[in-house]
């Protein structure tokens, strides 16, 4: 969790609970009400909601949703056995995933996910049927403007004449999809079962059976990893080479809407695909030597950042994997400390436990440092510099396996960290 050591309370020799830092006195300010402090272990503290003042009495300790599961995600994948468990013993309730501001939630009748939930904006259904070539940025813009406070937005969209109703209906589920999968597949926060759910908490409802689900999300994450490798991000630029005949039929339709400037989410939103599926069809292509696919070139500082992101985590999983996480990130925190900069470009945009940073932030703080009109080109020098002396100081910790095996002797057919992180961070080198 990004969050893991922010949002810190103190409690005295007294019992009297003071909040440490600012996030938690926000956080305690939004909870006001008394609280049964229900048993736990002793580093734990479990509370539940009773009552809204001390003086009145207060309601069964029953009232509302129960929770009968919690926990701490450990890893990807993580949240599968929870789902299993939901599954098989045909639990009703909403499972809630939180880590950091986002929420998702997910709502279960015996044997199935009926619905999905979400915060974050990229979940959105307006997101969904731009990502999917349903409607242009343009027409969201319109349908965010003409939509009421109280309206859906995919209703509105209909009444628009951007969508059909039809077609509504199939992205519904994709979301309700995509929203699963990125819970089952959640490597790090906090997840709550809470028994039963209100009927008008759902948007819509879909019926996904569990099984499948899991089936589907485990697929994903073994594929995905040998994807990544020749296909860093959805951003990255896929290309054809000439001269190497025509594809198999099913990947015509992918192989025909590369145009060596598209990216990977562009082809997606040209055939209305969801990027998953494009991707597996990409590598194929690939791996058969009929596209090749390039980095792309940063457009903004969020891209720039999306990519600088994506590198250090790649870097950070690399050097976890091999067991020397802790000294190449003490390494990195005595870089910032000591090259003058750093101190004050990254000060409240992490590092995430990733290596990640907030790129809001960063945007933010790049600003302050260069001023408005230098900041993008200085700060993707910044990153640059930061990324490479991460490489640098990784790479000794990286020439054995954690088997004790030479990298270099290793037959995963897996590219070199130093030349995939090259690839990602190039466009951010200075011209």
């Amino acid at each position: 969790m990004t969050e893991e050591h922010h949002s810190l309370v103190r409690v005295d020799a007294t019992g009297t609970v003071h909040p440490v830092d600012l996030d938690a006195s926000k956080r305690l300010r939004a909870r006001q009400g008394v609280f049964q402090l229900l048993p736990s272990p002793d580093h734990l503290v479990v509370m539940r909601h009773v009552g809204n003042e001390a003086s009145e009495a207060p309601r069964d300790a029953g009232a509302g949703a129960a929770l009968r599961l919690a926990g701490q995600i450990t890893g990807p994948g993580a949240l599968c056995d929870v789902v299993s468990l939901i599954g098989q013993a045909g639990w009703r309730g909403e499972l809630v995933v939180i880590d950091g501001a986002a929420s998702r939630s997910l709502f279960f009748e015996p044997g199935n996910a009926v619905a999905a939930r979400s915060s974050v904006e990229g979940d959105r259904i307006g997101e969904v049927l731009y990502r999917y070539g349903a409607l242009s940025r343009e027409q969201v813009d319109a349908t965010l403007a003409a939509a009421a406070p109280d309206a859906r937005f995919g209703e509105v969209a209909v009444k628009l004449g951007f969508v059909s109703r039809e077609r509504l209906y199939q992205l519904l589920s994709a979301q309700a999809e995509e929203i699963a999968y990125r819970v089952l597949l959640a490597g790090e926060g906090m997840f709550y079962f809470l028994a039963g759910f209100d009927e008008e908490q759902l948007a819509s409802r879909q019926n996904l059976p569990v099984h499948a689900l899991l089936l589907e999300a485990v697929r994903r994450m073994d594929e995905m990893r040998y994807f990544r490798e020749r296909i860093p991000s959805d951003q990255h630029v896929p290309a054809r080479v000439p001269d190497r005949g025509a594809p198999p039929p099913e990947l015509r339709a992918v192989y025909d809407a590369v145009d060596g400037q598209r990216s990977v989410a562009d082809v997606a939103r040209a055939l209305g695909q969801g990027e998953f599926e494009v991707t597996r069809a990409l590598f194929q292509l690939a791996q058969s030597g009929r596209i090749v696919v390039r980095a792309p070139g940063p457009t903004g500082a969020a891209a720039s950042i999306a990519l600088f992101n994506e590198a250090i985590a790649s870097i950070h999983a690399a050097v976890d994997a091999a067991q020397r996480g802790d000294e190449v990130r003490w390494q990195l925190a005595a870089f910032v400390a000591g090259a003058g900069i750093y101190d004050a470009l990254f000060r409240g945009a992490g590092p995430a436990a990733d290596g990640t940073f907030d790129p809001v932030r960063l945007v933010e703080n790049a600003a302050l440092i260069a001023g408005p009109e230098p900041a993008e080109a200085t700060l993707s020098q910044w990153l640059y510099e930061y990324i490479s002396f991460a490489m640098f100081v990784a790479e000794p910790c990286l020439r054995l396996s954690p088997e004790g095996v030479p990298l270099s002797k290793r037959s995963d057919n897996q590219p070199p960290l130093s030349r995939r992180v090259a690839e990602l961070v190039g466009p951010l080198a200075p011209k």
